[in-house]
């Protein structure tokens, strides 16, 4: 056995999106801001991050949850979100796995129909509610941090691709959003490597000619990914189909809570969606997201909305993760 600790987790999925979540032997990082501690961890146990995240453990598109100790006020935990590239501030589809773990695992004390779970995340607090009937948790709902549109109908010449029109959002997370047809691309019938190609593109584009600024917090102002969206209308009994590229050109199975959340923070600021209005958005999978403006209110100097976002998490499994003295190839790899 080399010097690397064993690593216990539970597996679950948001809509076929999976949710590594960390239960034991990480090292977790000491004191400071959530923020303070993603630097850290970022800084002293990345390795540990592509032995969970990466082949032969995980995968391309795997996704993990740290649990860290919360710094702020009222929160029942603190998370850090790992991807093949590194750690996002927000995970919306985590947080609904997280809801259910935190009931089912007495993280929080249980009361039907509804309880409530605080979250803190490297984006601020979010509120979760988990629907819990005779003891067993259900579907869950967030409330997410305040999203804004950050720029409306952005003109970006995508090499491959010509002129592509987009809006970049935020939700906890910067996306840029662009409907999938500019591409020539049909959600319904495009392959997913022509899907990814042209999100990819298409962010690295935007972070060449628009980078996003966040107006309270300098780590949170990057772009997280693009996603490519049918051009249905806000209905809350249609839903709209959009797939999510980020990080490293990862794929998410699920609606994406914080690209939901980027959405209706667009829509809103559009007048497509007002305060109360709801619409529905399904993912690559088939899975779906229900989404509704809950309030306005401002994040520094800019508009912005408190969006409420639902979905369903499962469990997947559990296991115990270690590295044997001298295999290298095991410290973690990817293959795509």
């Amino acid at each position: 056995m080399s010097d690397f600790p064993r690593i216990s987790v539970l597996d679950m999925h948001t809509g076929g999106e999976p949710v590594r979540i960390i239960r034991s032997g990480f090292p977790l990082p000491k004191g400071g801001s959530i923020l303070d501690k993603r630097r850290q961890v970022q800084a002293e146990q990345d390795h540990l991050r592509r032995l969970l995240m990466f082949e032969p453990r995980g995968h391309y598109d795997m996704y993990g949850a740290l649990l860290v100790e919360p710094s702020l006020p009222g929160a029942d935990l603190a998370v850090l979100f790992l991807h093949n590239e590194g750690y996002s501030t927000m995970c919306g589809h985590a947080v609904i796995a997280l809801g259910r773990y935190a009931v089912d695992y007495g993280l929080v004390p249980v009361t039907e129909p509804l309880t409530q779970v605080n979250i803190e995340c490297p984006c601020g607090l979010v509120t979760a509610w988990v629907e819990v009937q005779n003891g067993q948790s259900g579907r869950v709902s967030f409330d997410s941090v305040p999203a804004f549109l950050f720029q409306l109908q952005l003109q970006v010449e995508v090499p491959g691709y010509g002129m592509i029109c987009c809006d970049v959002s935020y939700g906890g997370a910067f996306y840029a959003l662009a409907e999938a047809r500019q591409f020539g691309l049909d959600l319904q019938t495009a392959r997913v490597r022509d899907i990814v190609d042209a999100a990819t593109a298409l962010s690295n584009r935007v972070k060449a000619i628009c980078p996003p600024q966040h107006p309270e917090h300098p780590d949170l102002g990057f772009l997280y990914g693009s996603i490519l969206t049918d051009s249905q209308a806000p209905d809350p009994e249609r839903a709209s189909r959009n797939v999510c590229v980020f990080a490293d050109a990862e794929v998410d199975r699920s609606p994406t809570g914080s690209g939901v959340t980027a959405r209706m923070a667009a829509w809103y600021q559009q007048g497509k969606v007002g305060l109360n209005q709801s619409a529905r958005f399904q993912s690559i999978t088939g899975a779906c997201f229900d989404a509704e403006v809950r309030g306005e209110t401002r994040c520094g100097d800019r508009t912005a909305v408190t969006v409420r976002v639902s979905g369903r998490a499962y469990y997947s499994g559990e296991a115990t993760f270690w590295l044997e003295e001298g295999d290298d190839i095991g410290r973690g790899f990817l293959l795509r």
